[in-house]
């Protein structure tokens, strides 16, 4: 009788309630909707900006040692050294945190090149220094055209509107929410709500779009949430699955 009485006490198929549609979509930045440059590049270029000229073995050398110490929006390094470790905890709440902690770890490498690691931050904040990947222009103008709001949230230390301004994106975003300016760090529920807020969207209609654990906490504050793994610059990263999910 009590195995009974607890079957019957289980819901069936035809009670549970549908899903319900995504009205609005927040984006991840890094690893989602655009890639640093290759590290050869970023190297070459920041270089370039210091007047000097690096060979080629130089350059790949270089770059290895660099995104080892720690390259913003490169892989998070396994060392941070204790006099940089203030700024690298609050890199992402403080513009000016951000840039100490990176230009910190770039001055641990030896390069012999005046200036280079201002250089290397710098060339990591303007849009040359990124490219979206090839399904994110297709992607957010297919959303645009849905009426689905969209916005980026990210955490980082500087702006990238002009990054998508640059790309011709920002046409299709409708909010940018991004950690230095509302003190508010993923996977911290608040910054989801925030940009939901802002959207104009409730956050059980919306889908958080990212590429790691962080862009999953969105799930704390009630989104749905998909993680896409990052791909190299320029390629294409599954960002049309979205357009499967939207109204």
């Amino acid at each position: 009788m009590a195995d009974h009485d607890e079957r019957s006490s289980e819901t069936s198929p035809a009670e549970v309630e549908p899903p319900r549609a995504i009205e609005g979509i927040l984006f991840d930045f890094h690893g989602t909707l655009a890639q640093v440059e290759p590290p050869v590049d970023w190297v070459l270029a920041a270089a370039t900006a210091c007047g000097a000229t690096l060979d080629p073995g130089r350059a790949t050398a270089l770059a290895d040692r660099l995104i080892t110490a720690g390259r913003a929006g490169g892989p998070v390094p396994r060392r941070i050294p204790p006099q940089l470790a203030e700024v690298w905890a609050e890199r992402d709440l403080y513009a000016h945190c951000h840039r100490a902690a990176y230009t910190g770890l770039a001055d641990t490498v030896e390069s012999g090149i005046s200036g280079f690691a201002e250089a290397l931050y710098d060339r990591g904040t303007v849009p040359a220094g990124w490219a979206p990947y090839s399904d994110a222009a297709a992607t957010l103008a297919a959303l645009h055209e849905r009426g689905v709001p969209v916005a980026v949230v990210s955490n980082i230390g500087f702006d990238i509107r002009p990054h998508f301004a640059a790309w011709g994106l920002d046409r299709y975003v409708t909010e940018f929410v991004l950690s230095y300016e509302i003190g508010r760090i993923k996977p911290d529920p608040q910054i989801f709500e925030k940009a939901c807020k802002l959207i104009g969207v409730p956050p059980e209609r919306t889908l958080m779009v990212g590429d790691s654990a962080a862009d999953a906490g969105a799930v704390k504050a009630g989104l749905a949430t998909l993680v896409l793994p990052a791909a190299e610059p320029g390629r294409a990263n599954g960002l049309w699955a979205t357009l499967a999910l939207t109204k």
